[in-house]
This record gives structure tokens, sequence and C-alpha cells, in this order.
């Protein structure tokens, strides 16, 4: 015979190491065991129970399973409860033995005693599976109406189980739950409001049936609010906190979005918010979804402005729980009432210096959302000394956000500047490279203050070198005004200027970014100094990295040194001047809601591409970065293309050169080779005339023809380059732009081996000169273009700005299209005409292929 329960937890707790108390309970597994084996009856229930107690300390009992289901079919109800608490322990809905219980479930719920059918309840929604919530349904449904509250109650929440389960029987319990809320019983209401719930979560449309019941919830909620003491109820001395916060979950979902039912909620929730204690967690927790439901509802803003106060006292509390909770919904609702979340600005910012680091990670998340033009400068200030002491993972991001936030609501620009020198000084290696083109294309464009930002930058390397967005932007600013330092007065030399940038670039801890910065500014100051003995400098330090191990180090040093010494001074003067400010009224065509995160197409003068790598950090297209002429090509007597020539004004290619035959730069003898050309290969094949991939006359650089990666040697029939909707190419594919306007047709621009690129037109109102386009890729092969990405250059007189675009991946059979929105502007429109020049890059069954065309037959007026 086995031991008693109280006797088998005492033998375990007396066990002093694991091993002993796996003896004593192997033992006992095994005395059970034989004990099931020799049918012995009497002891099945404490067999069971004993059982349990084994499970739970973590060993296997699966055995106990069919003892279980012998002691729900006994008649005695101890036997009966004990089967059906081992049956919710020691089994789950993915039991196939499951299966066996559903009978005796059934008769258990047609019982006559009330507990034995709240055993068969309980059991059924803790564990019943699909199969079986879909057998017992009706039998659910018919309790829910039973003249015992208990039975009712139980039924309810076996309902939510079978409603989670079987969403499609959700109709069945609607009209049985509304009822039950003029029940007496809170038992019952709590029940038959977290059924309300459910079924509103899992069928939105469930809500408007429910919005007839918004009265009577009201009034129960202003009875519980109002009532007196009731001991049966009372928790801390307020009356059945657990329904108040169901109803008002109820409530907030048949509210919103309907501002009937909202008004009609708006005095008991001021009620609930005004009258709650909030020196418990009882009312703090009834007080946190009363606010939830103001702010979630149509309500009053004098109710909102409660809510916002009733968080901000929250925030005060001593328990980071409750701290963190307000954070968390102050940021969710700061964009509803932003100025009642302003009031309490002292107390978040008071936050940051929480010991808790989720309070503080919350705390900076609402007050990244709080900046605005007025309290910048206080905010920054706050932000910039959290910084100081700031966790290293937050870092990064902090950084990121403020230097977002300081270009988004800088009151001017000097104050931009000084902050963000200091955000430079502080964040270090942390500063986004975002920041420094920013913060270069700041100083470029405002000419008041170049001289004030040398200086500043000039004083802030001299006493830190080591960090590197600092001193890139520094040296970027030093290379183009450097000049202004001799001029203000500091008795700062030539000598000091030259040897601040010399340290630079031979201090180990320079990467190689800021190296090549330092050699673009240097030769800059060669021209901006005017002085022998600096030139003669950098000819030696040139000397020496002509030689170095790294690549563009070695090709910036031959390249600057073959334009010091072959380069005529006219024209290394015209290569080396300043860099004109942005035109902003020409070239700013998007307007504050639909411009692109990255800066704008590079603007500038041929003769300062000495500034490539300088200009990937300011103005070049982030997507698809376009690369102007070699430098070395500024040195070869090659005489000067006429005005006709409109391919040698897009990147030095010639429009009469066979494309069979495409002109290649050669590199001078003395330099390294050229920067990158995107689109040193020009073509000049008509749009209106396609060919396949890999044809004699237009081989792509990367080689293979497009129908050979495919399998395929058919060739598609060109279509007509002014028909609209060949190709599969709908009406619908370019919105408003094209025949949507009437004035400008469609045109293609790019049709080969299958791929084809249409261009829809639409003009800039106001502004004859500039054409935004619509460029629709659509591809008629049976494989994708995967990695599908169009790049754009444009002659010397026009200038181009690159949109959006729908994807990277054009579908094959003309089942899908990418589009890529461009915008161009002809400076001399009437006088030359519109040419762009096209690189196409895809990858086609892992191989790439890359094409280039020019397109020049764009209809009238573009």
């Amino acid at each position: 015979m086995t031991i008693r329960l109280r006797e088998l937890i005492k033998n375990v707790r007396q066990c002093k190491t694991a091993a002993e108390e796996r003896k004593i309970i192997s033992k006992e597994l095994a005395l059970i065991r034989t004990s099931f084996k020799e049918e012995e009856n009497q002891y099945r229930k404490r067999n069971v129970s004993k059982l349990l107690f084994i499970h739970m300390m973590g060993y296997p009992t699966a055995f106990a399973q069919m003892e279980c289901l012998r002691l729900i079919v006994s008649n005695a109800y101890g036997e009966k409860r004990m089967g059906y608490l081992g049956l919710m322990l020691l089994l789950d809905e993915r039991q196939e033995v499951l299966m066996l219980v559903t009978n005796s479930l059934k008769n258990d719920l047609n019982h006559p005693n009330q507990y034995v059918v709240s055993l068969a309840l309980c059991s059924l929604a803790n564990i019943s599976s699909p199969s079986i919530a879909r057998d017992l349904s009706s039998e659910v449904i018919k309790l829910l109406g039973h003249s015992n509250a208990y039975i009712r109650k139980k039924a309810t929440l076996c309902a939510i189980r079978t409603v989670r389960k079987v969403p499609e029987l959700l109709d069945q319990f609607v009209p049985k739950v509304r009822p039950m809320l003029v029940e007496r019983s809170h038992g019952i209401l709590i029940t038959a409001a977290s059924l309300m719930i459910e079924l509103c979560r899992t069928e939105p449309e469930t809500i408007n049936a429910f919005k007839r019941s918004a009265l009577q919830l009201v009034k129960i909620l202003k009875h519980l609010v109002s009532s007196g003491y009731a001991p049966e109820h009372d928790v801390n001395g307020i009356t059945d906190p657990f329904l108040q916060v169901k109803i008002l979950c109820l409530l907030r979902m048949l509210g919103k979005g309907d501002p009937e039912i909202s008004d009609m909620m708006n005095d008991i929730l001021a009620q609930v918010a005004t009258n709650t204690d909030s020196s418990r967690n009882v009312g703090n927790a009834i007080l946190y979804e009363c606010v939830q439901t103001i702010m979630s509802i149509e309500s009053e803003s004098g109710l909102r402005v409660l809510a916002v106060n009733i968080l901000g006292r929250f925030l005060m509390n001593r328990d980071n729980n409750i701290r963190y909770v307000a954070l968390n919904t102050l940021t969710r609702v700061v964009n509803i009432d932003r100025q009642a979340v302003q009031r309490h600005r002292a107390t978040v910012v008071e936050c940051l210096k929480d010991h808790d680091s989720s309070i503080r990670k919350r705390a900076l998340d609402l007050t990244y959302a709080l900046v605005n033009k007025s309290n910048i400068k206080v905010l920054v200030r706050e932000l910039l000394n959290y910084l100081i002491a700031a966790d290293i993972e937050f870092r990064s991001e902090i950084t990121a956000q403020i230097c977002l936030l300081t270009q988004r609501y800088a009151p001017t620009p000097k104050w931009q500047i000084d902050t963000t020198l200091k955000v430079m000084s502080l964040a270090g290696h942390y500063v986004q490279p975002d920041t420094v083109s920013n913060t270069i294309q700041l100083i470029q464009d405002t000419p008041d203050l170049q001289a004030y930002a040398v200086h500043k930058f000039y004083l802030a390397i001299m006493k830190d070198i080591t960090r590197q967005a600092l001193v890139r932007t520094a040296v970027w600013v030093i290379g183009e005004f450097g000049d202004l330092l001799l001029a203000g007065g500091k008795n700062i030399t030539v000598d000091d200027i030259f040897l601040v940038l010399e340290t630079i670039i031979k201090n180990p801890g320079s990467d190689l970014e800021t190296r090549q910065f330092t050699l673009t500014a240097m030769l800059k100051l060669t021209d901006r100094l005017e002085s022998e003995e600096v030139k003669t400098r950098f000819i030696k330090l040139l000397e020496v990295y002509k030689t170095s191990l790294t690549l563009e180090l070695q090709q910036r040093s031959c390249e600057y040194f073959s334009i010091i010494n072959t380069m005529s001074d006219e024209k290394r003067e015209e290569l080396l001047e300043h860099m004109p400010a942005k035109e902003k009224d020409d070239l700013d065509y998007y307007d504050d809601d639909s411009a692109p995160s990255t800066p704008g197409q590079e603007r500038r003068s041929p003769a300062s591409s000495v500034d490539e790598d300088e200009a990937r950090h300011l103005n070049t297209q982030k997507s698809n970065p376009v690369q102007t002429q070699e430098l070395l090509s500024l040195t070869n007597n090659t005489p000067q293309p006429n005005n006709n020539d409109l391919l040698s004004d897009i990147l030095g290619g010639s429009v009469n050169q066979p494309s069979s035959q495409p002109t290649v730069n050669q590199p001078n003898s003395t330099g390294g080779g050229g920067l990158l050309d995107l689109l040193s290969t020009p073509s000049s094949a008509e749009p209106s005339a396609p060919a396949a991939y890999g044809s004699s006359n237009n081989t792509p650089s990367t080689g293979g023809s497009l129908l050979d990666l495919m399998g395929s040697s058919n060739t598609p029939q060109p279509s007509n380059a002014g028909s609209y909707g060949s190709g599969g190419l709908q009406p619908s594919n370019v919105g408003s732009y094209g025949s949507g306007g009437g004035s400008i047709p469609p045109m293609t621009a790019f049709e080969k081996g299958g791929v084809k690129i249409q261009f829809a037109f639409m003009k800039q109102p106001g502004m004859p000169n500039v054409t935004m386009i619509n460029a629709t890729t659509i591809n008629a092969t049976p494989v994708p273009l995967n990695n599908f990405a169009i790049q754009v250059a444009v002659p010397q007189y026009m200038k181009v700005q690159m949109g959006s675009t729908s994807g990277n991946i054009v579908p094959p059979n003309n089942s899908g299209n990418v589009v890529q929105q461009l915008k161009i502007a002809n400076t001399m429109l009437g006088q030359q005409p519109s040419v762009l020049k096209l690189k196409l890059d895809f990858v086609v069954n892992g191989r790439p292929v890359s094409d280039v065309v020019t397109v020049s037959n764009f209809p009238q007026g573009i």
C-alpha cells in the first residue's frame, strides 16, 4: 500500500540532495504503478493526487492520464473532482486521449448537481480543443440561460474559450450575452463583459450590435462609483475594481470613432477620473483604464487634459511600474493633445535621471516627441547633458535624434552649427555620416556663417583630433574656406593651418575616409592660401602617398600630383573654386511632406569634380549615386565639344560614336587611374529600335544575353513606342501622369529583350521648365529581374532629382511593374533639348546585367 500525499510531501522536503529526492520519487512511482495494475480502486484518488504533486515537481507522469479518465466517470464527487483536476494538469488540447473524455463532459454538463456541471465547464474552458468546443457548443449555449447564476457564470467563461477556438460560432453567442447585463450578480456581469470584449476583438462588426448596451454599461459603472461600502465587493475601499476595469475596457471599444456613444460616457468618465483614490494600486489600475478610454474615444478636450494630468501624477509616483506605464501611455497620446503633455515636460525630463534603464528609455522617446521650435533649446540642452552619462547602447540613438531634431527645429543656422559641433565633440564615433553631410551643406549654403564656422571647427580640432566625424567636417570646412581663417584676426598663420592637416593625415587614429578628406582639403588650400611653401609641402606629402598600399590614397595622390604639375593655372583655379550654394528656387522641387529623406542630387560645375568622395556625403542621391567625369580627363589636350554634342556634355561620351565601339577614358600615365565613372560606356541605341541583350552592336559590360540567361532564344517583337498600353502596361500604372493630364503623351524610353521602360509626364504648376516623370518598368520575360536599379545623368544645363521607387524586383510575364519617380529641370528650355542618359542594372538567374541608353526624343515641351 502506498503512503498518503501528506507523508510523501514530508519525505520529499526532508531530502538533502537531488539524488535522495529522485530515489524517493522513483520508489513511489513504482508503488503507484503496481497499485494501478492491481486495480486497487479505493486508492486511485490518493495515487492520482500524489501523481499531480510529482508532476508539478517536473517528473514524467503520462501513465496517469487514463486513471484520470476513470476517476471522471465515477459517481463520487470527490473522485470526479480529482479526475477533472488531473485532466486539466496532465493533458492539453493537443493530446489525442482527450477525445475519449468528450462523452463524459457532455453527460456532466447535463448533470443535475450544479457542482458537477461547474467541474465540466471549468475543464472545458481550460483544455477544450477546436473539435471538442464545436461538439459541445450547443450544451454551453443552453447553459447560458440556466436558472442558476453560478452555472451561468461558469458557462459564460466557457463560451470565451469556445469563441477563441471556433470563431465561426460567434453569432450564436451575441444574442445570449446582452441580457446578462441586467443581472445583479457581479460575477455574471464581469464574465458577460469579458465575453463581449472577446466577441468584439474576434469580430469588430459585433461592436455595432453591442452599442445599444452602452447606456446600460454606463449605468452599471455609475452605480459602482457612487455606491457605498459593500463588504462582499470592496477592495481597499473601492467597490469591485475588477468589474470597473472590464466595463471601462468595453466602453473604450464601443465609443471609439462614435461621437454619440462617446458623449454618453463623458460624465461618468470624468466622475471616475476625479473620485477614484490614487493612493493605492487598485485606484491606479482603474485610473489607467479610464485614461486609456478617454484618449481612445471622441472625448471632450477638457476630459483629455484631465487624463493627461492623471498620467502626470503617475510620473511622480515612487513605483517604477506606474511611472513606466505613464511614460508609455504619454508617448502614445502625445499626438492627440500635445499641449497638455507639454505641461509635464519638466517631470518627463527628470525621468531621464532615473536609475531604471527602462524608465530612461521611455522618457527619451517621450522627450523626442515633445520637441518643437519653442522648446528646442531647452530640451536639446537636457539631451546633451544626458548624452554624457548615457548608457553605451543608447548613445547612437540619442546622437541621431539630437541631430535630426536640431536640423528640423533649429531657430537659427548659427545655433544649429554650434549644437552640431557640440554633439560631434561629445558623441565621437556615434555620429552618423548623414550628420557630417548635412552640416557641410548648411555651412556651404550660409555664406554669412562660413567664417564663423571655419574658426569654430578649427579651434575644435586643435583640442581633439580623435573624433572622426568632427575631424572630417572640420577638414572639409578648412579646405573650402581656409582663406577665411587668415582674415579672422586670430593670429592664425598658413603654417598653422597646414600643420593641423598634416597632423591629422599622419595620425594613426585617422581612418581612411578622414585621410581622403584631408588630401582633398590640402589640394584646395594650395589655391586658397596662395603660398608656395604650402604647395611645396603638399607635393612632398603626395610623393609619400603615391606609393601608399591603400589604393584610394595612392590614386588620389597620383591625380592631385598631376593636377598641380601638369594643369594650367587657369584650369586649376577653375577646378578648385568654391562650391556654389544650392539654388533653392530651382532645385527644391519637393514639398515638405513629400521630400525624399536623402539630400538632393549634386549640383555643381564639372570643374569641381575633385570632391568625388565628399560629394557622396553632400548632394549625391543615396540610392543611385551618379559620378562625374574623371579628374585626369581635365588634363588631356582634347578639343572642346560643341554645344550640339549632347553626350559629351552628359559624361564625356560622343553621340556620333558607334555603340559597338564605346569610348573608354584612358588614364594618364602619371596617375593611378581615374575615379569611378558609373556611366562611362555610352550607348546610342534608340528606344524605338529594341534589340535582344547580347547583340553584337550593344554588349553590356557585365555581359550575357538576357534571353540566354533565361534559357529562351525568342526575341519579343518591338511594339510601337507611342502605344500607351503595349507590353501589358495599363493606364492605371501611371496614375495621374501621361494621358491623364491630356497634354503630354507617354513615351517608351527603353525596350530590349523583353524589358520595357515607359515614361509618363506631368508638369509642375507655374514652373514650365520642371517636369515630373514616372518611369514604369515592365518585364515580358519568364524570369524576374532582381536588384533592379536605374541611374540617371544629365547635361550641364539640366538638373535631375531622384524620387522614390516602388521596389527593386520586376516581376516576370508582365505580371507587375516597378515605378521610379524623377524630376528634371531644363534651365535652357527652348534653346537646348532635354536629354537623359540611363544606366540599368539588374540580376537575372544570378548573373548581373547592365545596359546604358540615351533618351532624347522627348515630346514637345519637356
